[in-house]
């Protein structure tokens, strides 16, 4: 097939060094694997004609529902029109939510075949309620097809994907809201230093957060987004995200090699538009290649967690009855922390809108509840359980008499502390994190966030330890395969009793004398007496903490804090 039949919507005088095609002619692999380091290392990401082809392959591997629409439907619907020049006013659907179809080196007539193409989805698909991302697939995928026939089957296909567990594209407000807050959990985890500073600089961080997708998908030039293509054809959604978080840590370096307002709390508008900006704009100072590089380098959890973590966002929303698009849900976030009507004792609304930008997204929609401070409800271990339980999660606050404030994110419930009995047994997941805000803020979290490879030496409790046998969920390794349908995973909330020593997952533990914060080594993150009057830290294995404050303190204030469903009514 002649290669022009590849270009037909292309603008090649803008395609640049894109437009002269080099290297390899054909691609000789049937293996996924194979596929995925070709595609990774830019086989085929000089020649036009050849990336087509292996498009198309890719495209036509996908598994999908039974009735797929193809390019035949297509050509009967539109009929006589295909040989009509398009017209680009015709509006784009609703679910598009707004975005424009990218120009991405195409003529100005593939604009409105693009419109044309996606009416054409909209009227096959009509359960797809909110699909921010489908202008710019089409537009990428029109490059790389010989007509509008065709290109409407390739997107089709890629939007009837069935495969379990894999996913394309968002097709539900559900999906997108929760992608964001899964994409907002996963900066606060794997970028640290970007999420910290959008934090200082933005007014509403899931904002921000909220354009993660068209970072990639509509505002990447052609050049580097072609290339986040091959791999996401290959690889799937999760490139996308991979993608994102390698974006933003390009911004934070880009912002902190300048001296703009480094601590001035900016209108969200404002930082959305300077992200766009840059993104627009970072074949200046960041190739393709560096992209996918800094993106593959991030060593994130699994497809399967982040699979684990998208659902239960999902969930999260659902039990909140947002599943539609509703223009108030971000402004919540901001009533979750008002400054006028927070009060704490041990933490200003500032420190704590810091701690809330820490918790994952599913609870910041919540509103801090003072459940127990020592002020109040006394110096008691036993009151402070009354309190807390049935609670899920927690925040534990504390200031010390020398001035120092530090604490725990706690994600289980204290009542699980009574499935072992009388003896001493961690529970508690992966969420969990300790912190100090002074003498400055610093915050710990599982050492498996940043040592991934430790998730292999999580080892089954020990089989002569009554408790543990007993106990339906005790931790069966991170990296076992095949998992009981339903269960989710160690990161996000299967409980952990009864570990030994070695373990880098003692969460947190309880009993009437004590409670402890962070085990594993040599000491606890966190250990207070049961008059929640002393307490020690120091270096635990679970968190790789220093420690938090001095090393035995004598507690000035305590308060635990639950999460209000600020949807509620």
């Amino acid at each position: 097939m002649a290669e022009e039949d590849y270009g037909t919507f292309v603008d090649w005088n803008q395609m640049g060094d894109l437009a002269t095609s080099s290297g390899p002619t054909k691609v000789d692999c049937k293996e996924l694997k194979e596929f995925k380091q070709m595609a990774r290392q830019g086989y085929w990401a000089k020649n036009h004609k050849l990336r087509a082809q292996v498009y198309q392959q890719l495209i036509k591997s996908i598994p999908c529902r039974t009735v797929t629409p193809d390019a035949e439907v297509y050509r009967d619907i539109i009929g006589d029109a295909a040989a009509k020049k398009p017209s680009s006013h015709i509006p784009l659907p609703e679910f598009v939510d707004g975005n424009p179809v990218p120009r991405y080196c195409l003529k100005v007539d593939a604009v409105a075949s693009a419109h044309r193409i996606i009416n054409c989805v909209a009227g096959q698909f009509p359960d797809i309620s909110h699909c921010p991302s489908l202008p710019a697939l089409t537009a990428l995928l029109l490059h790389f097809s010989k007509d509008e026939a065709q290109c409407f089957e390739h997107v089709s296909r890629i939007l009837a994907c069935n495969e379990p567990g894999k996913r394309l594209l968002d097709q539900t407000f559900l999906a997108y809201e929760s992608s964001c807050m899964t994409f907002g959990d996963l900066a606060n985890k794997y970028c640290t230093a970007a999420h910290k500073l959008i934090v200082g600089t933005a007014q509403d961080v899931l904002e921000v957060y909220a354009d993660w997708q068209r970072w990639v998908l509509g505002d990447l030039p052609f050049g580097h987004m072609v290339r986040v293509l091959d791999v996401y054809l290959v690889e799937g959604y999760k490139v996308l995200y991979r993608v994102a978080i390698a974006l933003l840590k390009f911004y934070r370096k880009h912002k902190t090699g300048g001296q703009a307002g480094q601590n001035q709390q900016l209108d969200s508008g404002k930082i959305r538009s300077d992200i766009q900006a840059f993104i627009r704009g970072i074949g200046s100072t960041v190739t393709p290649e560096k992209l996918l590089e800094k993106s593959f380098s991030i060593r994130l959890i699994n497809r399967k967690e982040i699979t684990l973590l998208q659902l239960t966002n999902e969930k999260s929303l659902q039990q909140k009855g947002i599943t539609v698009k509703q223009k108030s849900i971000r402004r919540n976030v901001q009533l979750a922390l008002n400054p006028d009507t927070f009060s704490s004792e041990v933490v200003s609304a500032k420190e704590m809108h810091d701690i809330w930008s820490w918790i994952p997204e599913r609870f910041a929609l919540c509103q801090p509840e003072l459940l127990f401070t020592t002020s109040t409800h006394g110096c008691s271990l036993s009151r402070f359980y009354s309190h807390c339980e049935g609670h899920e999660p927690t925040l534990l606050l504390i200031r010390t008499t020398d001035g120092d404030v530090c604490g725990a994110y706690l994600s289980s419930d204290w009542e699980d502390r009574k499935r072992g009995g009388n003896k001493l047994s961690y529970f508690g997941t992966g969420e969990c994190f300790v912190f100090r805000l002074k003498p400055e803020m610093e915050r710990y979290e599982w050492v498996v966030i940043r040592h991934p490879e430790l998730a292999s030496a999580i080892r089954p409790t020990d089989p002569d330890d009554p408790a543990a046998a007993d106990s339906p969920s005790a931790d069966q390794s991170l990296q076992e395969p095949d998992k009981p349908p339903g269960e989710l995973s160690p990161f996000l909330a299967a409980r952990h009793f009864n570990l030994n020593s070695k373990n880098t997952s003692m969460f947190m533990a309880g009993n009437f004398d004590s409670i402890i914060v962070g085990g594993g080594g040599e000491s606890n993150a966190l250990f207070i007496d049961a008059e929640l009057n002393h307490g020690h830290t120091g270096r635990c294995t679970t968190f790789d903490n220093p420690p938090l404050c001095k090393e035995s303190f004598q507690i000035s204030l305590l308060e635990v804090w639950g999460f209000q469903d600020a949807m509620a009514h």
